[in-house]
């Protein structure tokens, strides 16, 4: 691991014991540099994207005192030069449950102004109403591929896995998949995920996807990463003219990160799938 990363998460509140704060403490949020994880994993910004992130713990006082609570849903660009350590956006978020806010403009105005800072870049901060929850979608657009047998052996990311199949018609198509599964590079405990794929190019071997998708078992990597280095080896192997890569991954103390990167200059699907 390279040594400023290193010394970066060592310095963050992953993977130790952490007493909790309930009055609004900015200086809980801790920054990790996308440029240090790309320079790891070898992979270039070469796309389009954001990551989207879910926090439904999330509570503060009127100015009665009175408990008030909300979904607070974030939208980081993925070029924004550091990401939010997660255990620290949680101790952070915690901090308001305790602290007196005039309305939800000054809980917003907080939120983007600290959480700007963190990440070096402008982002988007939403609070959504509760009664909002229960509007769950249909699913996923396109195919699952979860049904489809075959040997699942590699428990580490190979690429060498995908497949071309059929004539060279272009097609454009998504499929997905829920049986995902990385694992955190600090703690080692898993990290479960629905992957979609859209494309446009040749047909994509479905089989051959969901095994390297299944690859990933014992995979240790940030969400953020683990769909970046997907995109990649799916536009070096397959060479699509168009693709999209999203993972819904489920929550970790109350919150949940939905990176998602794109050939095209596009927004992220904002649903919340049934495991989340």
């Amino acid at each position: 691991m390279n040594g400023g990363f290193s010394e970066n998460l060592k310095n963050s509140p992953l993977g130790k014991s952490t007493p909790s704060v309930d009055t609004y403490t900015p200086s809980l949020l801790h920054s990790l540099p996308r440029a240090t994880t790309r320079e790891r994993t070898g992979t270039e910004p070469a796309f389009h994207g954001e990551d989207v992130w879910n926090a439904y713990e999330f509570t503060w006082l009127d100015r009665s005192a009175k408990p008030v609570v909300s979904r607070l849903r974030l939208r980081i660009p993925c070029h924004s030069p550091c990401i939010v350590e997660s255990k620290s956006l949680k101790l952070y978020l915690g901090s308001f449950a305790q602290t007196r806010f005039n309305g939800e403009a000054d809980v917003l105005k907080t939120l983007d102004s600290d959480l700007g800072v963190a990440v070096r870049s402008p982002l988007s901060v939403e609070l959504i109403p509760l009664r909002h929850l229960d509007q769950l979608p249909p699913g996923l657009p396109g195919v699952c591929l979860d049904d489809l047998e075959g040997e699942f052996t590699a428990n580490q990311p190979d690429a060498d896995l995908l497949r071309m199949e059929g004539d060279h018609t272009v097609v454009h198509e998504s499929v997905h998949s829920h049986l995902f599964r990385s694992v955190c590079p600090v703690t080692g405990q898993p990290d479960y995920a629905t992957v979609w794929i859209a494309y446009r190019g040749y047909p994509i071997a479905r089989r051959n996807l969901l095994q390297y998708l299944v690859s990933y078992r014992q995979h240790a990597a940030f969400h953020e990463a683990v769909i970046e280095n997907i995109w990649h080896d799916l536009m070096r192997h397959c060479s699509p003219l168009s693709l999209a890569v999203h993972g819904f991954f489920q929550r970790r103390g109350g919150i949940d990160i939905n990176p998602f990167r794109s050939s095209e200059n596009e927004q992220a699907l904002l649903i919340r799938l049934p495991r989340q």
